[in-house]
């Protein structure tokens, strides 16, 4: 075979022009617009699959291969499941949340999805589902339709928004507690006439400062 056919078959490494490592999750104002997006576009499907990524923390695998009872039970959608996840082979549960479980309940009725069915079923006959592929492309239309880069994120980072969301929330409540104790101490300490609000206002402002740098940098 001589080598212009045999470079016309060579392939170039997967990870050409991507980036590699660990993706970044999305914000609390990214996942807003993209949910925004998905409402305004009528995207029922899309909006149930992206509201159940991000409550479950699943993996792609694990998430396109749901079934309808797996989340809902006697016509209703649970606030709870449990599922065995197939790369570790232990259950993991995770809660819905009530805005996903509407989500849910609207795409189950529109599709006509019966209980054994799974959830995101694959529009191409030879899946019965959809694919982790489909799901990863899905994604990417998902967060560059924010103007985000599709090179950045992943079905990764669907995983870790929620978690890190959470992780923000118990830093930012630490953080909160800490400045009410400063409040608290300070006014203890001070004199009856320095209690004035324009006296003990400077000494306020300055204990609220991480607690409002912390604030502004979740979003």
């Amino acid at each position: 075979m001589s080598n212009e056919i045999k470079e016309s078959y060579h392939r170039g490494p997967w990870n050409k022009g991507k980036l590699t490592g660990q993706k970044p999750p999305l914000k609390l104002k990214e996942i807003w617009a993209i949910r925004i997006r998905l409402q305004l576009g009528n995207h029922t499907r899309g909006l149930a699959l992206f509201n159940l990524a991000i409550d479950s923390k699943l993996r792609g695998c694990d998430l396109v291969a749901l079934r309808v009872k797996d989340v809902a039970h006697g016509g209703q959608i649970a606030r709870r499941a449990i599922i065995l996840q197939r790369k570790t082979q232990r259950p993991v549960q995770f809660e819905i949340t009530d805005q996903t479980r509407e989500s849910l309940a609207t795409w189950i009725a529109k599709a006509d999805l019966k209980p054994e069915q799974y959830l995101f079923p694959s529009r191409l006959r030879a899946s019965p589902h959809l694919s982790t592929r489909q799901y990863a492309r899905i994604v990417d239309r998902w967060v560059s339709s924010i103007g985000l880069d599709p090179t950045t994120y992943g079905t990764l980072s669907m995983r870790r928004t929620t978690a890190t969301l959470i992780y923000k929330l118990r830093s930012i409540n630490l953080i909160y507690e800490w400045f009410i104790s400063k409040i608290i101490h300070r006014v203890a300490m001070q004199p009856a006439h320095l209690l004035h609000i324009k006296d003990r206002a400077p000494w306020v402002l300055t204990a609220f400062e991480p607690a409002a740098s912390a604030i502004r940098s979740y979003g």
